[in-house]
This record gives C-alpha cells, sequence and structure tokens, in this order.
C-alpha cells in the first residue's frame, strides 16, 4: 500500500530499506514546536485570504494547539511510517478535525515547511546560545574583578613569558564570548527571512499573503526568492560556523584547565563538582569535564564539516540529501550548549593557588622586558641594543642561579655601567604588572576598570531582555 498523504502516483509500497532510509521523525520531531508554529500562521493567512473558511481555520488552530498538548505531555504516538513531522502532524490533525485537515496544506510544500521549521529551530538556538554565553561572560567577569591584582606568569609558546594577573587572563575569555555572542547575532539577522509560502520551488498560484505569515512568525520578511528559499541551508551553516568558533574557545579554555590542575603545575583546583575519581587509582582528582569540553569542539566542527559536504554538490532547488542537515546540526548545537554550560560551571568552581600562581610568574627571568625597558626609557638606550644588554645580565643571573631581582647590582653594571639601584624597583612582579597600564593591559586597575565595566554592559543587556 502506497503512503496515504503523497501516494497517489503511487500503487506498491516502499521497499522496507526505502522506508528506513528515507525516514527522518526521528530527528525532525524535535521540530515539532516550530512545525505546529508555522502551521498555525499559515492557516490564519489562508483564511484572511479567502483561500480557506474561517470555521476550517479555527478547527485547524484548535487540532493544532490539542496536538501541541499531546506531544508536551508525551501521549502523542510518532509515526515512522509517516516518514516526518509535517506529516505526522498532519495525519492526526486529521483524526481531530476530520477533512478540514487537507486543507492546511493548501498554497505549501514540505518544502518550504521544513524550511521555515529549521529557521525558527536555529533562531531559538542562537537565542538560547547567546544566553548561556552571557551567563559564562559574567562568571568570568566576577572571577577576574575578584583577581584583578592576583598575579600569574603569561605564557608564549608554553614558556613563561611576562608576569599577568589572572583576572587580565580571563577578561581574554570574555572578549572571546563577546565576537561569539557577535557572530551568532550576525548570523540570526541574515536567517531572519521566512520560506514559507515559497511552496515546492516555484511560489504558487494562490493569493497568498507571505508578508503576513512572517511578521506572524517575528521573521524581517519573506524571502525574496522561492528557489532559494526552499533550497539553501546557508543559515545552519553560518550559525554551525559560529558554533565551531565559539566551541574552538571553549576547547582553549578547558585545555588550560587541564594544565593548570596538573599537580606539575597546579595553579587551579577544582572541586569534586567537576572532577571525578579513577577506579583503580585512589588519589586522582581527573578534570574530566573539561578534556569532555575539549572532545565536543569535535562533534561542533564535525558537524559544521558534514553540512557543508551534504551541501556542495547539489543543483536547485531542493534535494533529498538535504533531510541530511538536521542531526548533525543539533547534535553539534547541543554538544555546544553543553560545553558552555560546563566552562561556566568550572569557572565559577576554580580556585587559584595564588602563591603558587606568583612564584610561578617569576621564574624564567619574566620580568627582563621590564629591565629592558627600564634601559630604554630611563638610559636612552635604543631598544634593540638594550635587548641584548638584558640578555647578557640573564644569563648572569642564570649563571649564578638566582632572579633578577636577587642578581647583585655590581654584576649588572659589569655588563652596564650606568645602571642604578632604581631598576630593582621594576624587577619584581607585582611592579611588572603594575606599570602594563597602557589600554588593554594587565595592570590590575586596568583590569579592575574593564571588568566592571563589563558587569554592567552586561546588567544593561539584561534588562534589555
Amino acid at each position: 500500500m502506497s503512503n496515504k498523504m503523497w501516494g497517489g502516483r503511487f500503487s506498491e509500497r516502499p521497499d522496507e530499506i526505502m522506508e528506513e532510509i528515507n525516514v527522518s521523525i526521528d530527528v525532525d520531531r524535535h521540530l515539532f514546536a516550530q512545525d505546529i508554529a508555522a502551521s498555525k500562521a499559515h492557516a490564519a493567512m489562508l483564511a484572511a485570504q479567502g483561500i480557506i473558511t474561517a470555521s476550517d481555520a479555527k478547527n485547524i488552530g484548535k487540532g493544532l494547539d490539542t496536538i501541541l498538548s499531546e506531544i508536551g505531555k508525551g501521549s502523542f504516538e510518532f509515526k515512522r511510517a509517516l516518514e516526518d513531522i509535517h506529516m505526522n502532524v498532519e495525519s492526526r490533525l486529521s483524526e481531530l478535525i476530520g477533512p478540514a485537515a487537507g486543507r492546511l496544506h493548501t498554497a505549501r510544500s514540505r518544502n518550504d515547511q521544513v524550511a521555515t521549521d529549521f529557521r525558527l529551530y536555529v533562531r531559538d538556538i542562537i537565542d538560547e546560545t547567546d544566553a548561556a554565553l552571557a551567563a559564562f561572560q559574567r562568571a568570568l567577569v566576577e572571577r577576574a574583578l575578584e583577581h584583578a591584582a592576583t598575579v600569574m606568569p603569561g605564557f608564549t609558546h608554553l614558556q613563561t613569558a611576562q608576569p599577568v594577573t589572572f583576572g587580565h587572563h580571563l577578561l581574554a575569555y570574555v572578549e572571546m564570548a563577546g565576537r561569539d555572542r557577535g557572530r551568532f547575532q550576525d548570523a540570526r539577522k541574515r536567517l531572519n527571512e521566512s520560506p514559507l509560502g515559497a511552496a515546492a520551488l516555484a511560489g504558487t498560484s494562490f493569493p497568498i499573503d507571505r508578508h503576513a505569515t512572517a511578521k506572524a512568525l517575528g521573521f524581517d520578511r519573506p524571502m525574496a526568492n522561492s528557489l532559494d528559499a526552499v533550497s539553501d541551508r546557508d543559515f545552519v551553516l553560518e550559525t554551525l560556523s559560529a558554533a565551531s568558533i565559539c566551541a574552538v574557545h571553549m576547547s582553549r579554555f578547558a585545555e588550560e584547565i587541564v594544565i593548570w590542575t596538573s599537580p606539575l603545575v597546579g595553579m587551579i583546583r577544582l572541586s569534586d563538582k567537576f572532577t571525578t575519581g579513577s577506579s583503580i587509582m585512589p588519589q586522582k582528582r581527573n578534570p574530566d569535564a573539561a578534556e569532555l569540553v575539549r572532545a565536543k569542539t569535535g562533534r561542533v566542527i564535525g558537524a559544521l564539516n558534514g553540512l557543508l559536504i551534504v551541501m556542495k554538490g547539489l543543483p536547485l532547488a531542493y534535494q533529498k540529501d538535504m533531510q541530511e542537515d538536521k542531526q548533525g546540526a543539533m547534535e553539534g548545537f547541543a554538544a555546544l550548549s553543553l560545553a558552555i554550560r560546563a566552562m561556566t560551571g568550572m569557572v565559577r568552581d576554580l580556585v587559584p593557588d595564588e602563591a603558587k600562581m606568583k612564584l610561578a610568574a617569576g621564574e624564567g627571568y619574566a620580568t627582563a622586558t621590564d629591565l629592558a625597558d627600564w634601559l630604554v626609557r630611563t638610559l636612552k638606550i635604543p631598544f634593540r641594543e638594550a635587548h641584548h644588554v638584558t640578555g647578557r645580565i640573564v644569563a648572569k643571573a642564570a649563571e649564578g642561579g638566582v632572579a633578577l631581582h636577587e642578581l647583585p647590582l655590581k654584576q649588572m653594571q659589569a655588563i652596564e655601567p650606568k645602571i642604578t639601584k632604581d631598576v630593582l624597583g621594576v624587577l619584581s612582579v607585582e611592579s611588572s604588572v603594575k606599570s602594563r597600564t597602557s589600554f588593554g593591559g594587565t595592570a590590575p586597575k586596568n583590569v579592575a576598570a574593564q571588568a566592571k565595566a563589563w558587569l554592567k554592559r552586561l546588567e544593561k543587556e539584561r534588562k534589555l531582555g
């Protein structure tokens, strides 16, 4: 027996394998809320345009509300034989209100239906992700303000470079998250056009009002080309691209947490809330949450790559390949959501070892640049020459196994006679970070000011909703 929803042309039922490869309800059932919302808007528009009666539209709306309630309660039966969310909803609607349900599909196709549903779904995901990133930023900013003057080593090449503050380091991720939010918001602006009414690919001969359905669903406008409306998924690709960059930022921070919590480094500690133990080694405290955030980045990037590969060779308009656009994307978005929430929890949970951080900040002659800058600023030595002089002084300190600020002044003067005792005032890690007052620098007063500015900005965003 052919499919009762579309099988007028067919006399035999599909092969079992055909049914299995063709079905999508296991995935697109997650679009039920968006599908019902779009159907209600479409029915209301059809009635307003005189295409269906007001009575039929009213019954359709009530039936759709019933279905939404059934799905919410878990009593709705999703049938794989009906392939997708659209046909499952329409079939149940027919059971509830009779033949009037068949009028709902007037002037639309599953092609513009799924494009509309998925745009609404991705728009919701963007809004949820933005809220999660705002919470992540707030957690970072609050900890940054708390540790505006906590000294830690700054690294390049994973080698101690210059002292920074822990607050400054955390604010770097606030800035990254801010750009991530901007990318998601840009993607939202571009996707916020309605495909509904594009029908299969060519539009429709019915006198529909696409602007009305677009407005009802919160879109800025209807899409201008019916072929484009049903056949492109760049809105998913762009959102997954933003998600991938965001996931990379999460992964970089997660990697730092893994390194910092290692006993070899020991700069921070996570509580039992965000660590696990070993089945054989009772002493272990593993930063598994951070490690899993690292791994989930692959899920997000993989979703982007997978959809790019699906779309790369498709001619216009809709192709069945595009049924594969949702599962990977949904899994990728879910992975990012979990990663952001886990990172937010770890930021609030972590406890820095301030003494060990300060000690590490002074290792590796981290204030060598401060010495070079002092030579330039005070003795008017060209920086390149000051760099060489500093290098020789560092070598002398290393030879004696002492820190720069512990090297006797006479030994420094043996290398550069003009050096005075005033140089000792710039060689401590505290002096180093305090001196970095340039815009965006690590000076504690800079960090505190930036953190307070971010708190005001985030609070303003929260109030605006």
